[in-house]
């Protein structure tokens, strides 16, 4: 677990394996807590694939958040 109370206890590497092989439906954002979000996603395929790109390169680059407002980081 992380110290940093900015850092979520979500384990990155899980994160943005579900955002890659399933951020299409969402998942990814289930995983953090972001129930609401997730549903969108689900029922929008994505909104097309434009979040799934969008999450993939934030989780990447550390600027992904949790429900909290706490980053995934590595």
């Amino acid at each position: 677990m992380a110290s940093n109370s900015n850092v979520s206890p979500q384990n990155w590497v899980a994160t943005l394996l579900l955002c890659i092989f399933l951020g299409g439906f969402g998942i990814h954002r289930f995983y953090v807590g972001k129930i609401g979000t997730g549903i969108l996603m689900l029922l929008t395929a994505g909104v097309f694939g434009i979040l799934w790109i969008i999450d993939i390169i934030m989780i990447a680059i550390g600027s992904f958040t949790d429900k909290g407002g706490r980053f995934v980081k590595p």
